[in-house]
């Protein structure tokens, strides 16, 4: 089925420009000026991916995210001018999954595209049915939820990733990389933040003396610990 993909920035040019590259890999687009025309977009039509500026006016990207996320797992990407980390931890700690920084190469853009969508399909569409489990903590990959006690704890799609990897061998140190892969299912790192912004995202979603935490081995890369 073919994809649709919502762009939403207040500059024309390059909502027009975004627009021919992924109209050429084969998606549909559709384009939103601001946040508010985002979410009635959203809420009318079927999205399967948005690609989202911050500066905009009536409802910034901060808050287009947050009204998203409130129905809705699509893979979010942010295409910002905005360069500083905790920029880009704001945007991931709201709930995009990537951060593409202005100037861009829109070919750069729509591979991220690409890699979201099929990340995304592979987490709905896993089928293999287990349970993982790391102290209280237990994630059903068949249904693709992780749950402590009764709770179900939300994670995006990339953090369910991360999760899942390190719940396959909890104590065994995983690279920036083998977590950059699996995450993203890509095999080149952009940059070596991403991989640090979404552990520490991922750290704060787990529960505070639940007896499991994401251990930095310092030079090495991160672990799952389980404290019995």
């Amino acid at each position: 089925m073919n994809k649709t993909i919502l762009i939403v920035d207040d500059e024309k040019e390059i909502r027009e420009l975004l627009r021919l590259y992924i109209e050429k890999d084969g998606y549909s687009v559709i384009q939103a000026e601001n946040g508010a025309d985002a979410l009635r977009q959203a809420a009318s039509a079927q999205i399967d991916l948005a690609v989202i500026d911050i500066m905009m006016p009536e409802l910034d990207g901060y808050q287009l995210i947050k009204g998203l996320r409130e129905h809705s797992d699509l893979p979010i990407i942010i295409v910002s001018a905005k360069t500083e980390n905790h920029e880009k931890i704001l945007g991931l700690d709201l709930g995009a999954d990537d951060y593409v920084t202005k100037p861009f190469d829109p070919l750069e853009v729509t591979a991220r595209i690409k890699a979201q969508l099929r990340r995304y399909d592979g987490y709905k569409e896993n089928s293999e049915a287990a349970l993982l489990k790391a102290g209280e903590l237990c994630m059903d990959v068949c249904a693709c939820t992780l749950s402590f006690g009764s709770g179900i704890i939300p994670l995006t799609a990339t953090e369910y990733n991360m999760m899942k990897l390190l719940m396959k061998s909890p104590g065994r140190v995983y690279t920036k990389q083998q977590i950059y892969e699996a995450a993203w299912q890509e095999s080149a790192i952009v940059d070596d933040n991403t991989v640090m912004v979404a552990i520490s995202k991922l750290r704060s979603k787990l529960p505070s003396g639940g007896g499991v935490s994401i251990g930095t081995v310092r030079g090495l890369g991160y672990r799952l610990e389980v404290r019995t």
